[in-house]
């Protein structure tokens, strides 16, 4: 008499490897093995980090430093300059925290250009991993991190310079402002690495571009004290739509998605359509750096 011998009766004798996975069993291997990997090179980072503080320390610091210079600078403003009993300590503070994102974003890919120059990123391009865009997550992660540790120090040393402190929902408003910032930023310069020839050229894009985006936004000013013409430029500029919701949450007390933080030379803008604009900007960063990302994974 024979004996019928079931599918996972002939799995039991199987190894794992020579078991056969269904396509979402592969799937799910495929996710945790990118999940692996991403933080495997994030720590990678952190322990890079660890070991040379100074990049956080100067991070830290630096935006410290534009809280009391410019606070002191601006210390016998007229009453009322920046409308209504509003302190320049006040108006400065989102400014500093969207700019200190900002910058430290807009150096992510200096880790993967060195990484290119010194061969180790060609070591990873060679190495059997899940998906090579780990490499491309784990940069984000760290930079993500770096960020809201630094948003966390500028406004609590905003609050004991005078700014105040936000309630707990705008503290998660801006730390998704922050992070919508910052994941934009970082995509476009890791997009930059992989394009530009050496880490010297990536130095000179960004210390073009880093103090006119500053200049050309309302980190330091409002619209209203603009030229007309660099109203126009600082109403295209993702910091300004990154740095306004933040400061209203500053002035105001209480806020919604339907508050008009921002009137531009050609219409008021909400709350949320700002960050529908911040999300915007992240998808079109995000895709315009695929096709370059694919040719050198390739």
């Amino acid at each position: 008499m024979s004996q019928t011998i079931t599918p996972s009766q002939l799995e039991k004798g199987l190894s794992p490897r020579e078991r056969i996975l269904t396509p979402l069993d592969e799937e799910s291997n495929r996710l945790g093995e990118f999940i692996q990997e991403t933080l495997a090179m994030t720590g990678r980072l952190f322990i890079q980090l660890k070991r040379r503080p100074s990049t956080l320390m100067a991070g830290i610091i630096q935006p410290f430093m534009w809280l009391i210079l410019f606070g002191a600078l601006f210390y016998n403003a007229p009453q009322g300059m920046f409308g209504g009993d509003l302190n320049y300590a006040k108006f400065l503070a989102p400014g500093i925290i969207v700019f200190t994102a900002f910058s430290g974003a807009l150096n992510a890919g200096l880790p993967v250009m060195f990484d290119r120059e010194f061969g180790f990123l060609n070591r990873l391009l060679v190495a059997p991993l899940a998906s090579r865009y780990s490499i491309v997550a784990a940069s984000t992660l760290y930079i993500i991190a770096l960020s809201v540790i630094q948003t966390a120090v500028i406004v609590g040393a905003s609050a004991l310079l005078g700014a105040g402190f936000p309630n707990i929902a705008g503290l998660g408003a801006i730390a998704l402002i922050v992070f919508l910032i910052v994941l934009g930023v970082t995509g476009l310069s890791l997009g930059l690495a992989f394009a530009l020839p050496g880490h010297i050229e990536l130095i000179a894009v960004i210390f073009v571009t880093n103090l006119p985006l500053l200049f050309a936004s309302t980190a330091l000013a409002p619209l209203s004290f603009m030229a007309k013409w660099l109203q126009i430029v600082a109403s295209l500029n993702p910091l300004t739509y990154a740095i306004e919701p933040i400061r209203y949450i500053y002035l105001k007390g209480h806020w919604s998605l339907g508050s008009v933080i921002l009137d531009t030379p050609w219409t008021a803008i909400n709350f949320a359509s700002v960050l529908l604009i911040l999300l915007a900007f992240d998808v079109l960063i995000l895709v315009a750096i695929q096709p370059l990302l694919r040719r050198r994974f390739a």
